[in-house]
């Protein structure tokens, strides 16, 4: 199984079961020169991609519509899950949990 691609992040250790969903399904994006992640009220983008089977970045977005930025990690896990963390500048550290994301169509 390969790191890259999007990845529904389906827990936020320490955080209501709510939390991740609150906009929009949280999710994070690898791809090979870059990608983005979205959870809670934080929308973050990186340029940095995916060697192996982890990814390290900065990132830069936005906390509640405040600006935010610090770094971040994932690492895929024997299990196929997805763990990692982002961090933020004289902030908190977030831990998550992803498993790829699936996606259905209901087009013929």
């Amino acid at each position: 199984m390969s790191i890259l691609g999007k990845w529904r992040i389906v827990e936020l250790p320490g955080y209501e079961d709510d939390c991740a969903d609150m906009v929009e399904p949280a999710y994070i994006l690898i791809e090979a020169r870059g990608g983005a992640f979205v959870f809670g009220c934080v929308t973050g983008s990186f340029a940095h991609g995916a060697k192996g089977d982890a990814v390290e970045f900065a990132w830069n977005g936005n906390d509640e519509m405040d600006e935010a930025s610090e770094e971040g990690l994932a690492e895929l896990q024997p299990d196929s899950s997805l763990r990692g963390e982002i961090s933020f500048h004289a902030g908190d550290d977030i831990p998550f949990v992803a498993r790829p994301w699936s996606t259905s169509s209901t087009a013929c």
